[in-house]
């Protein structure tokens, strides 16, 4: 809707306005998202190799995509990557009604030799996607993701496609606050620190009569600068977290970016990605809406 309307740029190329030895500030020039985060992570990049530390922020930006990718590209070259984004807001702040700050994620890949960990959550209790997954097949909400217009709990999927979002945590008596706090340490990263559009001041999610202008922040750090032997060190970090005994038997100890890696497994076994039935409904319309191949169902 945004390219159709003209409200993001088609083409063109984002331009870095200031720059140091470790920093930049990068402006996204209104195009897509991933063209603008590709363009600052692997800048941060560049830096990390030549300083020690690259710090990147990008305002004049849209909606990026998936926040670990980011992060994953650095990983991939021995660095630690980080990744956050500002958004629409969507996240109710503890003891407050209306929503004032987005889903706001924050990633991180550090290599280890074999497969990164990969942190890559939002600090809202849940992506607002989840919700819409749930709306689509008709299925109620689990308590402590969405509020309702009065600022109460519901498990209504069609409500809590309204766009009222627990912080991380839930309500405040299962600290929901401490999310909210992750959220406003993302937005200072991300809006404040690039000038770009922060908390209320971004557009609505799903509305198109102005430029999102959304803030980013990428980082990426050169283990080799610290303490030799950091991806040894890491990656029994992470031998010794999936060794631990489990709880229960049928549900060994993961790290992060473990369900995502079985997940991917998994569609590779199937020589697909699965999709609920109206997901494939709706996707399908998407491609008649732009004269496009649908997906292969196989």
């Amino acid at each position: 809707k945004d390219v159709e309307t003209d409200v993001t740029a088609a083409t063109g190329n984002p331009v870095i306005l200031k720059e140091g030895p470790s920093t930049g500030l990068v402006d996204g020039q209104n195009l897509l998202g991933p063209v603008v985060g590709k363009f600052a992570m692997q800048l941060a990049i560049d830096k990390a190799k030549q300083s020690g530390v690259g710090w990147v922020v990008a305002n004049n930006s849209n909606h990026f995509g998936i926040a670990g990718w980011y992060a994953m590209e650095a990983s991939s070259e021995g660095l630690l990557g980080m990744a956050f984004t500002n958004a629409s807001p969507l996240l109710v702040p503890t003891r407050a009604v209306n929503p004032a700050l987005g889903t706001n994620p924050i990633s991180l890949a550090a290599p280890n030799g074999q497969e990164p960990f990969v942190l890559d959550m939002a600090t809202s209790a849940v992506a607002l996607g989840k919700v819409e997954i749930q709306h689509r097949r008709g299925e109620p909400l689990p308590p402590g993701w969405a509020l309702d217009a009065q600022g109460r709990g519901t498990t209504d999927a069609a409500v809590g496609m309204q766009g009222r979002l627990f912080p991380l945590g839930g309500p405040e008596e299962t600290s929901g606050y401490k999310g909210y706090g992750l959220a406003c340490l993302v937005e200072i990263f991300c809006g404040l620190l690039s000038d770009a559009n922060w908390g209320q001041h971004i557009r609505k999610w799903k509305t198109h009569e102005r430029k999102a202008n959304l803030g980013q922040c990428f980082i990426a750090i050169n283990p080799s600068m610290f303490a030799d032997g950091f991806e040894n060190r890491m990656s029994q970090f992470v031998h010794e977290f999936r060794s631990m005994q489990p709880s229960d038997p049928d549900k060994p100890v993961l790290i992060a970016g473990d369900p995502e890696r079985a997940h991917m497994s998994r569609c590779e076994q199937l020589g697909g990605v699965p999709y609920h039935d109206r997901q494939l409904e709706h996707l399908n319309n998407v491609a008649k809406q732009l004269d496009v191949d649908p997906m292969k169902c196989v």
